[in-house]
């Protein structure tokens, strides 16, 4: 485990700060008048989501988290928890809190390959690929002259997810979306 000093302390490198895995989001290293060289740093909780402001000093160092990563399956959600199973370990199954990985969960069709980032030998939370392809089950039919909805109507994807697409996408199309901000990309492909 590396320990970092603080102008190390980079985008992309996950930190262990108050004994919990943080990922940095982005930092600024910079001297204000007489002072020393301060690191102002945002930085993400990797099992709660939550983005803070932390400023590290000239004097201040942090470890780099242990962190790896493993492959697996995501299986299904009820009851308020979201379960996976290691991709060639079926036995090895293990859950989150729905709360924790819906806005994941939502985009994903049961076996769908995902990558989980394990801290101290514990899931903590899973990453999914950015762009996904889904199929439209359900889009309300188009009326003519709807221009209060500024051309955009609501579909369901296969997952169940709602997504906000333009008025031509229909039933049984294949739509890219992005995943990170729940966002119609392109039609792929015509149902």
């Amino acid at each position: 485990m590396a320990i970092l000093s603080y102008n190390e302390i980079l985008p992309k490198s996950i930190i262990n700060y108050n004994g919990e895995p943080y990922e940095v989001l982005s930092s600024h290293i910079f001297r204000m008048q007489k002072r020393k060289p301060i690191n102002q740093t945002k930085l993400r909780h990797l099992v709660s989501g939550r983005v803070i402001e932390i400023s590290f000093h000239q004097n201040e160092t942090v470890s780099e988290a242990d962190i790896e990563k493993m492959n697996a399956l995501f299986l299904y959600t009820n009851r308020g928890e979201s379960w996976l199973a290691e991709e060639n370990n079926p036995k090895n199954r293990f859950s989150f809190p729905e709360e924790f990985v819906h806005d994941r969960v939502q985009w994903l069709s049961p076996n769908t390959l995902v990558e989980v980032v394990v801290y101290e030998e514990k899931p903590i939370t899973i990453k999914i690929p950015i762009k996904m392809e889904l199929e439209v089950i359900e889009a309300p039919p188009n009326v003519r002259g709807d221009s209060a909805t500024s051309g955009n109507k609501p579909v369901t994807v296969s997952t169940g997810a709602i997504v906000n697409v333009p008025l031509f996408i229909n039933a049984g199309d294949i739509i890219r979306v992005n995943t990170s901000t729940g966002e119609y990309g392109e039609r792929v492909s015509k149902g």
